[in-house]
């Protein structure tokens, strides 16, 4: 395969961390003086598990269709990988809820989307499980999750540069940095693992902007929408004003707020990122650095209280 001769020399084994996090002292507003920006990050704890699971288990389907050795290996690494990020940001949810906070609505909508919505048979219709379309819809799915992934890699190279977060509280700073700093990690995966079940190169072009256009505005209004359910339960004046912003205001306040303290991505980033995914030679080994995620990860209180799981 052509990434393996490209980007082999990049390439690290894939290991699942054990972290731990103790979250009972650390305030709702984890971000000082910016509880916009922290309950932005925050509703992301109500929507990684349902969707990392869903990961895992599209890729525990696409395992037997895998027939390079090496990508074998780097996909159960990803599978591992996600399953604990999974269980971190339960605890996440748990403590929003300790905070007061009814996350319910948000995790039944992200449950419905990943299991009903994305599942093997959506909407309770078996049609997609026959035979002739099975893998058509797994490949599908695959494509999803690497147009998702573009999105997580992007914000792991993100938070690796930025200093945003140096005043904020340390275990939640270090809940999300050590998430995105695998993400940089295994930020070539998804992509690798939908090239290689795509029949052609024209194929996998083609379906992957396709996907890349439900994906981008899918992604926005999850994490701008996650944000502003938990802003509503929040009696802070700042809070209660973005409870009232529409979708498209937050996005100008997701602009703001990052051009400004870059406690949050700008959503001219996300925006020039995603640009460069409809290059024909695109390779998100390009979009950060591994070392450097490495490093992070190294230094990381959480996971140097976990260890390895072997």
């Amino acid at each position: 395969m052509k990434y393996q001769e490209k980007y082999a020399q990049q390439k690290n084994p894939l290991k699942a961390r054990r972290v731990e996090f103790d979250l009972s002292n650390s305030p709702l507003h984890w971000i000082p003086g910016d509880p916009v920006a922290s309950h932005l990050i925050n509703g992301i704890n109500l929507v990684l598990p349902a969707g990392e699971l869903w990961f895992c288990r599209v890729y525990n389907k696409a395992l037997p269709f895998v027939t390079d050795d090496t990508l074998r290996e780097e996909v159960e690494g990803f599978i591992r990988q996600e399953a604990s990020h999974a269980m971190a940001h339960r605890k996440g949810e748990k403590w929003l809820q300790e905070h007061g906070l009814d996350t319910d609505a948000v995790r039944e909508r992200a449950d419905w989307l990943f299991v009903q919505f994305l599942g093997e048979a959506p909407f309770g219709q078996p049609w997609l499980q026959r035979r002739s379309l099975e893998k058509t819809w797994l490949v599908a799915r695959v494509g999803l999750i690497a147009a998702i992934e573009h999105f997580t890699g992007l914000l792991g190279d993100w938070c690796m540069n930025s200093k945003g977060w140096d005043s904020a509280d340390p275990v939640v700073a270090d809940l999300f940095r050590w998430h995105l700093a695998e993400e940089v990690e295994h930020r070539t995966v998804a992509y690798d693992l939908f090239e290689h079940l795509c029949r052609t190169q024209l194929g996998f072009y083609i379906s992957r902007q396709a996907l890349m256009a439900i994906v981008f505005p899918l992604f926005l209004y999850i994490v701008t929408e996650s944000g502003r359910s938990l802003a509503r339960q929040d009696p802070d004046p700042q809070s209660q004003k973005m409870a009232r912003k529409t979708v498209l205001r937050m996005l100008w306040e997701l602009q703001r707020i990052g051009k400004r303290s870059d406690t949050v991505p700008t959503f001219t980033f996300l925006l020039d990122r995603t640009v460069r995914w409809a290059s024909p030679k695109f390779h998100p080994i390009t979009e950060g650095d591994t070392q450097q995620a490495l490093a992070y990860i190294a230094r990381s209180p959480a996971a140097r209280a976990g260890g390895v799981i072997h």
